[in-house]
């Protein structure tokens, strides 16, 4: 598909097909290259648009109003966004919500992303949903000018997300402690993200590109959290002496990742500690296990997701971001299927039969339903408590 260049276009969307989609430029003036991917969310974008698990990526927003409620700087899930771009229907227009502190545009610019409106985001949608997610470039120059074919060839030789471990591009660079919880109404009017004292548990997080409500909700659930970088190993995770240890989401290809990261999960399974995975940690969950992922052909990525708890019978409506999932058939007979999707069927939990391990591939933390799934914060407490009783009694 073909456009023909308007006079005031000052970006452009070059897809690996060749394919050009003229419109608007946003936010820094260059160039990056990625998987063009869209997302369904209607509210969000914020939070979108600072997921780690998004690096390597190019959003296009199916929703046409993206930038009307503006920024704050409570919604970030990253302080340093790794999206290599947006794409947008609509322009933004001037934020309205009691919450802005800015302009959707501004911090496009301020945090050297790329974005691009005036598109058909329908035809683009339609295009992934149907041929799969493609290769692209995404360019903006308030001049208009363009090296298309340069950017077609860059588009075209770029060789994709399959095999490429992004998780060490987006983990922290050192240990940290993470205190601060849920976002809480206080009686004298107003809310902010709480500081819960008297936590109970440990629970060290490896940080595959981790989101900071995931956190927020372990600490709310009663852990004291310790983050460590994705490539940790299982003796540093050891000699902090955690009660339990979660696996969190990220980017990329999770066998890249999986080849630093299943010896380390694998001992932590041995050692019998509680754990839990969110996205690339099921991921990585299931590869320890000697099972095995695949890429899908568009991914999931929304709001509106439903999943069916396996255990209880209940639909939750859930939040989505991966590209890569679960083969069940090539778990083993130890681990157990606990959720599908209702969309395709494919894979969206699991759990240990012989170990207190489970893990879930959608995002419990981030409200969808709003709060469906954040039982699963206090599956994973419980399984430490008995966890911790069983020692003692022993």
């Amino acid at each position: 598909m073909r456009a023909t260049k308007a006079n005031n276009a000052t970006g452009v969307l070059v897809l690996s097909d060749g394919s050009v989609f003229w419109g608007r430029g946003l936010g820094t003036e260059s160039s990056a290259v990625g998987e063009l991917c869209f997302n369904t969310s209607m509210t969000g974008y914020q939070e979108i648009t600072t997921d780690p698990s998004y690096a390597g990526q190019i959003i296009t927003f199916t929703f046409p109003h993206i930038g009307n409620t503006g920024i704050n700087m409570q919604d970030v899930e990253t302080q340093k966004p790794s999206v290599r771009g947006v794409v947008l229907r609509e322009q933004i227009t001037p934020p309205s919500s009691w919450r802005a502190a800015g302009h959707l545009e501004d911090w496009l610019e301020r945090s050297n992303l790329i974005g691009l409106s005036g598109l058909d985001t329908r035809a683009l949608t339609i295009r992934i949903r149907d041929l799969g997610a493609p290769n692209a470039v995404i360019a903006h120059n308030r001049q208009g000018r363009f090296d298309i074919e340069s950017l077609q060839a860059r588009a075209r030789d770029w060789p994709g997300l399959e095999g490429m471990d992004l998780a060490k591009e987006v983990t922290c660079p050192r240990a940290y402690e993470w205190s601060e919880g849920a976002w809480k109404w206080y009686p004298q009017g107003h809310a902010a993200y709480a500081k819960p004292n008297g936590a109970k548990h440990h629970v060290v997080a490896i940080d595959y590109g981790a989101k900071h409500n995931i956190l927020r909700c372990l600490v709310s659930a009663g852990c004291r959290v310790t983050v460590v970088p994705a490539t940790t190993s299982a003796e540093e995770i050891f000699a902090l002496a955690p009660d339990g240890v979660f696996l969190s989401n990220g980017p990329g290809d999770p066998a890249a990742t999986g080849v630093y990261a299943v010896p380390v999960i694998q001992a932590v399974l041995d050692r019998g500690l509680p754990l839990f995975g969110i996205c690339l940690g099921h991921q990585m969950l299931g590869l320890a296990l000697g099972g095995k992922t695949a890429k899908l052909p568009r991914g999931h990525r929304g709001a509106n997701h439903p999943v069916k708890d396996l255990l209880s019978g209940k639909v939750d409506i859930t939040s989505q971001n991966h590209g890569f999932h679960v083969l069940p058939e090539t778990l083993p007979a130890t681990a157990e299927v606990t959720h599908v999707s209702l969309f395709d069927g494919t894979n969206e939990g699991l759990r240990l039969r012989d170990r207190p391990a489970f893990s879930v591939q959608y995002h419990p933390e981030a409200s969808p339903g709003p709060h469906d799934s954040h039982y699963l914060f206090k599956r994973f407490v419980e399984m430490i408590e008995a966890h911790k009783g069983a020692r003692r009694a022993a």
